[in-house]
C-alpha cells in the first residue's frame, strides 16, 4: 500500500520534523507512507484568499498519485475515531491501495480541492497548529495499522 500525504507549508519547526520521523520509522516497509511539501502559494497584489487557495490546488492536483483515491483534511469533514481509521486503511489494501491525504495551507483548501476528493475528514473540533496537523496524521496512520495487526499500542 502507498500513502501520499500532500502538505502545504515548508520550513517546519524540528519539533515537528522530529516527530513525522518518528511515526514514519514506525510503520512497516508494507505501509509506504510518502510526505510530499509544497511551499504555501505567496500572495501577490489584488489577490484574493480564493485565487491563493486556487493556485495551491493546482499545485496540489499535480502530485496527486494516479489512480488514487484522495482525501483532503478539512475542519467540515467526517470525524474518524482510530477504528474507523483502520477499517477504512482495510479497505483502501483491498480496493485502492494508492491513497493521497492531503492537507490545505493556513486558509484550507479551495472548494474544487475539497470536492476533487472522495472523502473529507476532520481530526477533531479543536483548533490545532497547521504544523501539528502532519503529526497528529501520521500517529493516526501508525495507531490505524497496529489496530489492523492486533498490535498492544492501542488500547480500547
Amino acid at each position: 500500500m502507498h500513502i501520499r500525504i500532500i502538505a502545504l507549508g515548508q520550513k517546519m519547526p524540528g519539533w515537528v520534523d522530529a516527530g513525522c520521523e518518528d511515526y514514519l520509522k514506525r510503520l512497516p516497509p508494507e505501509l509506504s507512507v510518502e510526505l510530499v511539501t509544497l511551499p504555501v502559494a505567496t500572495q501577490k497584489s489584488r489577490d484574493s484568499v480564493e485565487r491563493i487557495k486556487a493556485r495551491q490546488c493546482t499545485a496540489i492536483m499535480e502530485k496527486l498519485i494516479p489512480g488514487s483515491i484522495s482525501i483532503a483534511l478539512d475542519e467540515r469533514g467526517e470525524q474518524w475515531p482510530s477504528q474507523k481509521w483502520s477499517q477504512q486503511m482495510q479497505r483502501w489494501i483491498l480496493e485502492n491501495p494508492r491513497v493521497n491525504l492531503i492537507i490545505g495551507g493556513p486558509d484550507g483548501l479551495s472548494l474544487q480541492c475539497r470536492e476533487a476528493c472522495q472523502h473529507l475528514v476532520s481530526l477533531g473540533r479543536m483548533t490545532m497548529p497547521h504544523a501539528l496537523v502532519r503529526v497528529v496524521l501520521l500517529e493516526q496512520l501508525y495507531r490505524a495499522w497496529t489496530i489492523m495487526k492486533g498490535h498492544p499500542y492501542h488500547r480500547d
